[in-house]
């Protein structure tokens, strides 16, 4: 009797935990062909967004204090694939509460949590002319990270994130602010103990309602390239948004890197997106080499354009 109400006791709180926990399994599924200046037309996974799959989930802990984790992975469309070994992208495990939330494990730092918040040509991988752009950092998920979200306040929000020296070493400061048509950003990364530099990057926007202005600032401190771009976004219908922008990069010797890039995008549905984008860069985005090595500095095409579909799942 007394091992049935053991086994009933055990069965109830485990419903119970259970109720109060949640796990979703979402995803990217994005395509597009592209065309660039004397090259082949090609396929390639992830024209505006990186396709992905992933889990994420949380558990109530009581007080306020809930254990969330979260792990992706990112595709490859063209081929079934997966990219990078594991959950590429993201892999950790943390705590959030009225304190904000602490991310441990493969997350991203705190610099890419903001740098690329008014991108214009929405922030296309493809399209984007801001991907030229020097003071963006590695973008990478740095290992044995962690990070930590404050609570918004007044529409204020930090970021702090640091990797351990037994791996990557990289540490990050982030700021965002949002509050009606003005938003904000600030980030800072150093990742000069493995080969990187020291990141300064500023970006913001203002939505006039019949338009949405965008412009950004970024510098690198060792190798002193300074960076700027500017864009708009406008609505042109309820389910059209066309997207432009021009980006600069100027190191300090040599010549500036530039880049212009236009993208439309036409909802089909709420999860589903159809676009078209044209993107230039000049002689020096396109040739620039990184010192010592054979590299592509800014990575620029010579000139590009493509069209594709964006789902989310």
């Amino acid at each position: 009797m007394k091992k049935s109400l053991i086994a009933l006791a055990v069965l109830a709180a485990s419903g119970a935990a259970m109720a109060q926990s949640s796990v979703t399994l979402y995803g990217v599924a994005d395509v597009v062909i592209h065309k660039d200046k004397g090259v082949d037309t090609k396929m390639t996974s992830g024209g505006v967004s990186t396709s992905r799959i992933g889990f994420k989930g949380t558990e109530d802990l009581g007080g306020g204090l809930k254990a969330n984790f979260k792990f992706e992975q990112g595709l490859d469309l063209t081929n079934g694939g997966l990219k990078g070994n594991g959950f590429d992208r993201e892999a950790w495990l943390g705590l959030s509460g009225a304190f904000g939330e602490v991310q441990m494990g493969h997350t991203y730092s705190a610099l890419d949590n903001v740098a690329a918040a008014a991108d214009p040509a929405f922030d296309s991988n493809v399209i984007d002319p801001t991907n030229i752009l020097a003071s963006r950092g590695y973008k990478y998920s740095p290992t044995s990270n962690i990070l930590y979200v404050s609570p918004s306040f007044g529409g204020f929000q930090g970021y702090v994130s640091y990797s351990l020296p037994s791996s990557t070493k990289v540490m990050s400061l982030g700021a965002t602010y949002a509050n009606g048509p003005v938003a904000v950003a600030f980030g800072y990364q150093d990742d000069s103990d493995i080969g990187g530099d020291k990141y300064t990057t500023i970006n913001g926007s203002y939505d006039f309602g019949m338009a949405k202005l965008l412009a950004g600032w970024g510098k690198t401190k060792n190798a002193d390239d300074k960076d700027y771009f500017i864009g708009v976004d406008v609505p042109v219908a309820s389910n059209v948004v066309v997207s432009a922008g021009y980006a600069v990069s100027k190191p300090a010797a040599g010549d500036s890197a530039k880049s212009f890039g236009v993208a439309a995008a036409y909802l089909l549905s709420k999860r589903t997106t159809a676009y078209v984008g044209y993107r230039d860069d000049n002689a020096a985005a396109v040739n620039t080499l990184i010192p010592g090595t054979t590299d592509k500095k800014y990575g620029g095409v010579d000139s590009r354009i493509g069209v594709g579909i964006k789902h989310t799942f």
